[in-house]
């Protein structure tokens, strides 16, 4: 039924948390996982201050360093496990857009939620359901700690 899962990380501990799940059930299904990190360029997002200007190459280098060290913590875990995964890095797109354009060679999304809710879910927004809503595909969404009021 699910032999393709697609397992959308940011390198949270709620991240990481869906990570182990999505490795036990594709361990379970014989299924196979790719790990996708979106990383947005927060100098053309506008979310960078204006005294990251002089940084910018260093800071979006940062960036894609941590990018790739949260899919190679993603890939490690499932190496240990046994189940085959590919680790691929988006630049240059907001999370839920390429969570969307590479739900379709997949059967299955899993991802973390934060589970804000009020003033926080508001303010901060939710990755995970702005995906959910526009999704084709099943999703299987870890919740990890307490939930964020």
């Amino acid at each position: 039924m699910y032999r393709k899962i697609l397992v959308p990380t940011d390198g949270s501990a709620c991240a990481q948390h869906a990570v182990h799940e999505a490795v036990e059930l594709a361990k379970a299904i014989d299924a196979e996982i790719t790990f996708l990190y979106a990383l947005e360029n927060p100098l053309t997002t506008g979310t960078a201050s204006p005294e990251a200007l002089p940084y910018s190459a260093q800071l979006w280098d940062d960036l894609k360093a941590m990018a790739d060290e949260a899919l190679q913590a993603a890939s490690a875990v499932a190496e240990s496990s046994g189940v085959h995964a590919t680790a691929v890095r988006v630049d240059n797109r907001a999370p839920v857009q390429a969570i969307l354009e590479a739900e379709d060679e997949h059967d299955l999304v899993i991802m973390g939620t934060h589970g804000r809710r009020g003033f926080n879910r508001w303010m901060f927004g939710s990755v995970a359901e702005g995906a959910l809503r526009r999704a084709k595909r099943p999703f299987l969404l870890i919740r990890s700690g307490e939930a964020e009021g």
